[in-house]
């Protein structure tokens, strides 16, 4: 696993074993972050992320590479949330990020309360708690006007199309995994 494209190009990440958690391939993150940026390589300078169901960081931590003003990870598990403080210690990243160790839930709710305003939210439960994608989406309805919901899934899984106001706007399928892409109805430009 490494960081694909930015500041920390080529540079390693390191994976957590012992728990179930699947970091996003390096070939699929490749592909949503070329879509992100397609015809804008800057797409993403000063942006503002928030990493639900972070696993080993590598979504946030590629954002940063590649410009991201601020990432909140949000990680319930320990070991992960550790697990996300030593990449970005052997990166040397001191600033730019939060790690929020606690359930999605309570995080956006905190965050909803903070008014932080993301630009792009990125969710990757485990794909065995297939509840979380439509608790997390709803809850998200009401969390940053402009941000770009991105949820990882397994291909065969279809997450849905319309949460609160949210609507879905494209959806990508790249070996046995997904990407769907939501945004509000009244904005429904990716």
């Amino acid at each position: 696993m490494r960081i694909i494209a930015g500041k920390f190009r080529s540079r390693p990440l390191r994976p957590l074993r012992d728990l179930e958690i699947r970091p996003t391939s390096d070939r699929l993150r490749e592909t949503l972050f070329n879509v992100l940026t397609a015809g804008n390589p800057q797409a993403l300078e000063g942006s503002i992320w928030l990493d639900l169901f972070a696993g080993t960081g590598a979504i946030g931590i590629e954002a940063l590479s590649r410009g991201a003003a601020m990432v909140y990870f949000v990680e319930n598990a320990k070991p992960a949330a550790e697990l996300i403080r030593q990449n970005l210690q052997s990166l040397a990243i001191t600033a730019g990020f939060q790690i929020l160790q606690q359930e999605s839930a309570k995080a956006i709710s905190q965050l909803q309360r903070q008014q932080i305003k993301p630009d792009y939210i990125f969710l990757d439960p485990p794909y065995q708690l297939r509840e979380a994608y439509q608790q997390t989406l709803e809850k998200l309805g009401s969390l940053g006007e402009r941000a770009l919901v991105i949820a990882e899934h397994e291909k065969k899984l279809d997450p849905g199309e319309t949460f609160g106001d949210l609507q879905s706007v494209r959806k990508l399928q790249q070996g046995d995994a997904g990407l769907s892409f939501y945004r509000r109805a009244k904005d429904q430009n990716l």
